[in-house]
């Protein structure tokens, strides 16, 4: 065999590496991603009527912990570490807490980041947080709007997804009662399109 048909076969070769590489890696990803989500406590809610990805849900009072976001990238800014801080071993009582889905965000200039306290946490009282920009305090959503999609986690993602929201909410007559919120319930390093987003919006 020459050096020409050598190469061709040392090309070959690094292609199929590289793509049983690729595909090792997306095995990896998939069997992380269902043994992530699915082994947390998730928000309750009774689902009202069902349209595709649209969804008119009722949610319960529920327990969370917020704080205010300090970037608009939910990732960046210190945000989510300082909610992580409080489960783990972060508060007053010095008690390691459950992650729990979904994280809520709020938008505007006010805009928070929201874990759900787990239900048997909850339930014996929350404990005080030892960082004094951390709030505990109740989620009173009601009745809400939701649309499901995945994706991205870009602001051009969600401004597309509320856009859709927006419309089926007015197509179904309904009158939002509240500020929009979008909801993640996939930790970072699961592939875009086996993400579970929701953007929410509470109505009458």
């Amino acid at each position: 065999m020459g050096g020409f048909g050598r190469s061709l076969l040392c090309l070959a070769l690094m292609k199929i590496l590289i793509t049983s590489v690729l595909v090792v890696l997306l095995i990896i990803s998939i069997v992380a991603w269902r043994t992530s989500r699915f082994a947390y406590e998730s928000a309750p809610y009774t689902v009202i009527e069902a349209d595709g990805k649209f969804e008119i849900r009722e949610y319960p009072s529920i327990t969370i912990v917020s704080t205010r976001m300090k970037n608009a990238d939910p990732m960046e800014g210190g945000t989510f570490m300082t909610l992580f801080d409080y489960i783990a071993k972060g508060n007053e009582a010095e008690e390691k807490i459950a992650m729990t889905t979904p994280v809520f965000m709020t938008t505007g200039q006010d805009a928070e980041m929201s874990f759900v306290v787990p239900q048997e946490v909850a339930e014996a009282g929350a404990p005080a947080p030892k960082n004094e920009s951390v709030d505990v305090k109740q989620l009173q959503m009601g009745k809400v709007a939701a649309y499901r999609y995945s994706g991205s986690w870009s602001q051009e993602a969600k401004d597309a997804a509320a856009e859709k929201l927006q419309t089926w909410v007015k197509e179904k007559g309904l009158s939002p009662a509240g500020d929009l919120m979008t909801a993640g319930y996939d930790p970072p390093f699961t592939p875009p399109f086996l993400r579970r987003n929701e953007v929410l919006v509470p109505v009458e």
